[in-house]
């Protein structure tokens, strides 16, 4: 870490330890694939799939691109790639797989797809994105990943870094894809870089110098037979990690905690709930950072925008990445203080005849949205409901016990959560998201909370969560009219 920040450190609360480790060093990794004449089939035809295929194309790839939506929801995209590659749409037929020399896979494509499996058998070489930018990328990255939090966490320690004066650049799953910024990439740079399971699934030699796991809690059961599987995913962030490199870990997921045991980089573990030997921790209201038995004082715990305990934990890993990175603390905790959180995550939308109206649209799996409601003591009529992930409903009742006034049931898993849920909980069935914000206006009062948090994904009515979150502030801003 930054030597000018220890030389003012305070003496933490039980202070005891180990040494920490210092900022990453650089190194003079660029391994370029030859793409030459090579036959790429590039799976996916969003904004990766894009980026991607343009990439490959440059370098004098064959680029075929293949998308299971139909040419009528994929316009646009085919649109800019018609002229240059061969687009098939509507499917994933073996044949563009079995001939292509490589594949690679979109953030949200899983390995389990049959043409993708029978290729793998094969011994076609399938790589998800990140895996191929990494072969050309210049700068070093940091990966975060995690069942939930990752963009507001990916989010805010971009900022962090950035208002720090490095060159920052955020990248993956939260917009744009890491490899649209090969060509620009210099080595001082850093790429605070989301990832999915899906992504970490095809990697081989994606190495992040940093590397961030929130938690590991029931997502995707509907892609995964067990969250053995799942979490083996998650776990595939720290594969190539050197001892030279770090793990960021939540000390309160066990199953963070025994990926720690076995990383071979150096772990630096973050707790709300209890002082750590060794990183970031929350005593007596302060975020403190823990090195070789003295601290840094970060910032008061009461000095975080963000609602919630898991945002909390959101920044004390970012925190732990700035201090990593060389951050000054003065720095980092003006940026904390003066972050609003992103967009779909516990966003406040408007009070409206004093009731507030809060979006939590990326709130995708049950955890995500125990999180959520856990963010307010009470008075709350609660969306649920969308297309089923494998979740475990019943999980939900000791958290909303005491919390919910009403359930309000949307989408094609509304019968499911309804018989987990009912018999604790009066609830309607809505046809539409916005009918249940019309309802919940009419049944809430001063002092209530209408708190969209659906535990489910978004497929089954809309395009994507962020379209399920605007539907529900466009229909919160006509109770207004």
């Amino acid at each position: 870490m930054n030597r000018r920040a220890l030389a003012n450190v305070g003496v933490c609360p039980g202070a005891t330890g180990s040494p920490a480790g210092t900022r990453p060093g650089r190194d003079e990794r660029v391994v370029e694939l030859d793409l030459r004449n090579k036959k790429v089939t590039v799976v996916g035809l969003g904004r990766t799939g894009l980026a991607t295929a343009s990439f490959v194309l440059k370098r004098g790839g064959q680029v075929t691109v293949t998308d299971s939506k139909p040419a009528s929801e994929l316009a646009s995209e085919a649109e800019q790639l018609r002229e240059c590659c061969e687009l098939v749409l509507g499917g994933h037929p073996q044949e563009i797989f079995s001939r292509a020399d490589l594949i690679i896979v979109s953030p949200g494509v899983p390995l389990a797809i049959p043409p993708l499996r029978t290729a793998l058998e094969g011994g076609i070489p399938v790589l998800s994105e990140v895996e191929l930018a990494f072969c050309f990328l210049r700068g070093q990255v940091i990966g975060i990943t995690g069942s939930n939090g990752k963009t507001t966490t990916t989010t805010l320690t971009g900022e962090i870094l950035s208002a720090a004066g490095f060159r920052s650049f955020t990248a993956g799953n939260i917009g744009v894809p890491l490899i649209a910024f090969v060509d620009q990439s210099q080595r001082e740079d850093a790429y605070v870089t989301e990832l999915s399971s899906f992504q970490l699934e095809a990697i081989r030699e994606f190495r992040p110098r940093i590397g961030v796991l929130l938690n590991i809690t029931p997502d995707h059961l509907d892609r995964y037979t067990s969250m053995e599987e799942y979490a083996a995913a998650k776990k595939a962030l720290f594969r190539n990690q050197r001892a030279s490199d770090f793990a960021v870990l939540n000390a309160e997921d066990a199953r963070a905690v025994h990926i720690g045991r076995e990383v071979r980089s150096f772990p630096l573990f973050f707790s709300r709930q209890r002082r750590l030997p060794e990183g970031v921790f929350l005593a007596g209201g302060v975020l403190w950072y823990q090195h070789g038995g003295r601290c840094l004082e970060l910032m008061k715990v009461e000095e975080i925008p963000l609602r919630g305990a898991h945002n909390q934990e959101n920044v004390m890993a970012a925190l732990a990445v700035g201090v990593l990175w060389g951050a000054d603390p003065g720095s980092m905790r003006k940026t904390v203080r003066n972050f609003r959180g992103v967009e779909h995550r516990l966003e406040f939308v408007a009070e409206v005849g004093g009731v507030a109206y809060y979006n939590d649209s990326k709130a995708t799996n049950v955890d995500s949205t125990i999180k959520a409601v856990e963010a307010f003591h009470g008075n709350l009529l609660l969306i649920l409901g969308g297309k089923d992930k494998g979740g475990d409903f019943s999980v939900l009742r000791p958290v909303l016990k005491d919390r919910v006034k009403h359930l309000l049931l949307i989408g094609a898993v509304a019968a499911k959560i309804h018989e987990a849920l009912a018999d604790l909980f009066p609830a309607s069935f809505c046809s539409s998201l916005e009918e249940a914000v019309q309802r919940a206006a009419r049944m809430a009062g001063p002092g209530d909370t209408v708190l969209l948090a659906p535990a489910c994904a978004s497929f089954d009515m809309f395009q994507n969560f962020e379209h399920r979150g605007r539907v529900f502030k466009d229909a919160v801003r006509a109770l207004r009219g």
